[in-house]
């Protein structure tokens, strides 16, 4: 189940805290539930996905990108994700979430978001790639950011974001399928 009650917390929290600029941070904590488990008593990774929302639609507030896409008539949709997953978060565990816009291209904004534990190591570590789109389908970022009242010129995205997206470009769509592509090869 969706969360609900824990982003009502998270943006009643977000709504009492100051604006955001492009590329600040926001920082929410959160705590690891029993149902946010998976069989082997750590977080789920597809929970994982649901709890950075505790953290990306705040920031959507935050930044005002909230208030501009209500008053335009715009809603804003998910168009990708990469996620590294590196140290296991348990029950009970209290974790701090960074999130933030690192910039846009031509038809996505892209955010960044972690995870991190009480110890000051990384647990995870996700890039997302957004869209606000309207009744004509994407609108152009620079269109967002000017609708903002912020420069529509993004801030260089960093080389291994560029590099993730020339990847993205290089998987095919639609993905295969040809089911003996799967097939193990032949004993030898």
């Amino acid at each position: 189940m969706y969360p609900f009650i824990r982003m009502a917390r998270q943006m009643a929290i977000a709504r009492r805290m100051p604006p955001l600029g492009p590329g600040e941070i926001h920082v929410s904590h959160h705590r690891c539930w029993p149902w946010d488990l998976d069989l082997w008593n750590e977080l789920n990774n597809g929970r994982t996905l649901t709890l950075y929302d505790l953290g990306r639609l705040p920031l959507v507030h935050r930044s005002g990108l909230a208030a501009t896409m209500k008053r335009e008539g715009w809603g804003i949709t998910m168009a990708g994700a990469v996620v590294r997953y590196r140290r296991r978060i348990l029950l009970m565990e209290r974790v701090e979430m960074r999130s933030r816009l690192i910039g846009w291209d031509r038809r996505f904004m892209y955010l960044e978001q972690s995870m991190w534990k009480a110890d000051g190591e990384c647990a995870n570590h996700a890039v997302y790639r957004g869209a606000a789109v309207g009744p004509e389908g994407i609108v152009a970022p620079a269109r967002v950011a000017g609708a903002m009242g912020i420069s529509p010129v993004s801030p260089e995205l960093p080389g291994w974001v560029r590099q993730w997206l020339e990847a993205e470009d290089a998987r095919p769509w639609p993905p295969m399928q040809d089911a003996t592509a799967f097939e193990a090869p032949p004993a030898p």
